[in-house]
C-alpha cells in the first residue's frame, strides 16, 4: 500500500498547480487545487465550502471559518493573497452560471445543487498528478501534506503546524511532514560542532 506524499519538488508543484489553468483549462478544478494547497483543509471540508462561507456579498472574507467534519473542531483560516485572487476570479467566472443555482463553491457539473463528490475530486487531482508525471502517491490528502511540508521547510515550528492541522498529537503531525532521508541528511551536513 502506498502512502500519500506531499509534492516536494517546487518545479513539479508549479506544473501541478497550473495544470487546470494552462494544460486542460478548467477554473473550478484549478481553484480546488489552489484552495487545498493554501488552506491545509481535508478534502471533505473543502467540498463543503459554500459561496457564503467565502464571500460576504460581493466581498471576499478575510478568514474562512469552518467546523471540521472529522474532528468537530472549529478552524479559522486566513485567506492569503494568492487564494483571494484565485477565488475572486473564480467567482466572477461562476457568477452567471452557478452562483445563484448552487450554494457550493465546488459544484457538481452533473448534479444540480450538489457539491463535487470526493471521488470526483480525487479523479481531478490524480489526473493532473499523473499527467504531470508525479507518480502514484499523490491524492487529495497530498494538498494538505504539501502545505505542511513547505511550511515546515520555511521554518514554521512543527508545534505550530500541529495547531494549524488541528492534530491531537505530534506523532500525527510528524507523519504529515513526510521527513525523508534527504531531510535528515541535510541536518547532519549543516551542523558542524
Amino acid at each position: 500500500m502506498s502512502t500519500t506524499q506531499p509534492i516536494r519538488d517546487r518545479e513539479a508543484l508549479q506544473k501541478f498547480k497550473n495544470y487546470y489553468l494552462q494544460v486542460e483549462p478548467d477554473y473550478r478544478n484549478y481553484t480546488l487545487i489552489i484552495t487545498g494547497l493554501n488552506t491545509a483543509l481535508r478534502i471533505s471540508d473543502i467540498l463543503r465550502l459554500t459561496w457564503d462561507m467565502v464571500f460576504d456579498g460581493d466581498h471576499i472574507r478575510e478568514h474562512l471559518e469552518i467546523r471540521e467534519q472529522k474532528t468537530g473542531k472549529t478552524n479559522r483560516i486566513l485567506l492569503n493573497d494568492e487564494l483571494r485572487t484565485v477565488l475572486s476570479h473564480y467567482r466572477s467566472q461562476c457568477l452567471i452560471q452557478h452562483l445563484n443555482t448552487n450554494p457550493y463553491l465546488f459544484y457538481s457539473k452533473r448534479k444540480a445543487g450538489k457539491s463535487l463528490s470526493r471521488y470526483q475530486a480525487y479523479r481531478i487531482i490524480r489526473h493532473a498528478a499523473e499527467t504531470m508525471g508525479l507518480g502514484s502517491n499523490i491524492s487529495c490528502h497530498s494538498l494538505r501534506k504539501t502545505f505542511g511540508y513547505y511550511a515546515w521547510k520555511q521554518g514554521i515550528p512543527p508545534a505550530m503546524l500541529m495547531c494549524v492541522f488541528n492534530h491531537s498529537s505530534f506523532q500525527i503531525t510528524r507523519r504529515y511532514l513526510c521527513i525523508d532521508q534527504d531531510d535528515k541528511d541535510a541536518v547532519f551536513s549543516n551542523i558542524q560542532l
